[in-house]
């Protein structure tokens, strides 16, 4: 009977932990889709560019969500640790670096694929990769780095403190319903 309650609670312990990822990327791809909507309309309105396509957001919310999926993956491959000794910025500025180029190289990854599907070669795909231009490459890492780093720093806030205590300090105390 132990085997079998044990069964039952690793299915829904999958289920939950599914669950959870699934809305942490949804958060994640939130947070990256405001960033990447509001850049657009700012190069649009800059390039004076009327009227703004739509689809130049229909963009900005599919690069949001892979470069949600990214992260998750750049998480998974270097999960975040923090030391208490060191604090939380130091400890997550190595990170954030780390997590900067897993992006980074699957963005390019992501240009050489999509090269292929249009029937480029894989490396030719890859030097288009930001406009073929590495100081481009380096002026969207640093846009991406500094929308990472207070992701990162609410993460170890949360990892230090607790997601309740840090969700406190932003938001203040809610009142406990029902009582």
């Amino acid at each position: 009977m132990n085997t079998s309650s044990g069964n039952k609670m690793h299915p829904h312990g999958f289920k939950a932990k599914a669950e959870a990822e699934f809305i942490k990327a949804f958060q994640l791809s939130i947070y990256f889709a405001t960033w990447f909507c509001a850049l657009t309309f700012l190069a649009s309105t800059s390039l004076d560019v009327r009227p703004i396509p739509l689809s130049l957001f229909g963009f900005a919310l599919i690069k949001a969500a892979l470069c949600a999926k990214f992260m998750i993956v750049g998480e998974a491959i270097f999960p975040i640790k923090i030391n208490k000794n060191h604090g939380i910025v130091y400890s997550l500025f190595l990170a954030s670096v780390l997590y900067l180029l897993v992006v980074v190289s699957l963005n390019y990854l992501e240009a050489g694929i999509h090269g292929l599907i249009k029937g480029k070669e894989f490396i030719t795909s890859l030097t288009d990769f930001g406009q073929s231009n590495p100081l481009h490459v380096v002026a969207m890492s640093i846009v991406y780095w500094l929308i990472v780093w207070p992701y990162l720093l609410l993460l170890g806030f949360k990892l230090t403190i607790g997601s309740t205590a840090t969700l406190e300090i932003l938001f203040g105390k809610q009142p406990k319903s029902g009582k």
